[in-house]
C-alpha cells in the first residue's frame, strides 16, 4: 500500500507518549500514528490484518503441540518450530512472512534446518523436490497462480499465492496454518519412514480437494 509522507503539528507530550507507547510496542511513531488513526476510523490497514492473522495462527496451531508458534506484534514474520523424528530429533523451524500487498504472491514460507547428518540433509532434499513436484502435479492443474520455489543449503522456500476469492482473516488463518501443519505432518513421515513418496502424494490430494482455499 503506497504511503504519502504529511506534515502534522502535534504537541510536544502527545509526541513523547506516542514515542513512549511505540517504543513498548516494537514499532515507530509513524506506524504506531497511522494505526491509531486507522482504528478511529475504522480501516484495517495491511500491518494490522497481518498481526491479526498471526495471532489467529497462534491460537489454532498452539493446541497441537507439534509446532510450537511465535511472533512478535507488529512483525511481518511469524516462525513455527518443530521437532523431527529423526535418531537425535533435529529441529525444523517454518517461518511465514507475509506482504502488506501483492497481486500474485502474498507472502512465503521459509523451511529451514540445520544438520551435519549426510542422510538427513539428503532426505530432506529429496522431500522437498517431490513436494514440488506433487504442487506441480496437482496444485497447478487446479489453480491459475503462479508458485515460485526456491531450495538452498538447509532451506526450502515457497511463495504463498493469493487465493482466488476474498477471504477473512480468519479464513486465510485456518488456510494457511493447515498447510504448514500438513506439511509438517508429511515430512515428518517421510523423514520416519511410515509413509513413502505414494503415500506423501496421496495425503497431499486428500488435503488438496477437501480445501476450499488453495494457497
Amino acid at each position: 500500500m503506497k504511503k504519502t509522507l504529511y506534515s502534522l503539528m502535534l504537541n510536544e507530550e502527545v509526541v513523547r507518549q506516542v514515542d513512549a507507547l511505540a517504543h513498548r510496542m516494537g514499532t515507530n511513531r509513524s506506524n504506531l500514528i497511522n494505526q491509531i488513526l486507522a482504528e478511529y476510523v475504522d480501516y484495517t490497514t495491511p500491518e494490522r490484518r497481518i498481526n491479526d492473522i498471526f495471532t489467529a495462527m497462534e491460537q489454532l496451531i498452539s493446541p497441537s503441540r507439534e509446532l510450537v508458534p511465535f511472533f512478535s506484534p507488529n512483525s511481518m514474520t511469524m516462525s513455527m518450530k518443530s521437532s523431527l523424528e529423526y535418531k537425535y530429533r533435529p529441529t525444523v523451524k517454518y517461518e511465514v512472512e507475509l506482504y502488506r500487498g501483492g497481486e500474485d504472491s502474498m507472502g512465503q514460507l521459509t523451511v529451514a534446518y540445520r544438520t551435519q547428518s549426510a542422510g538427513l540433509i539428503e532426505a530432506m532434499t529429496a522431500f522437498f523436490r517431490l513436494w514440488k513436484r506433487i504442487e506441480d502435479t496437482h496444485l497447478s492443474a487446479v489453480s491459475g497462480a503462479a508458485r515460485k520455489y526456491a531450495l538452498y543449503e538447509g532451506k526450502f522456500l515457497r511463495s504463498i499465492s493469493v487465493p482466488d476469492r476474498d477471504c477473512t482473516t480468519q479464513e486465510l488463518a485456518e488456510a494457511i496454518s493447515e498447510y504448514v501443519q500438513l506439511f509438517d505432518r508429511l515430512l515428518k513421515g517421510y523423514l520416519n519412514g511410515a509413509m513413502d513418496a505414494h503415500e506423501v502424494e496421496a495425503a497431499y490430494y486428500s488435503y488438496l480437494v477437501h480445501t476450499s482455499i488453495r494457497i
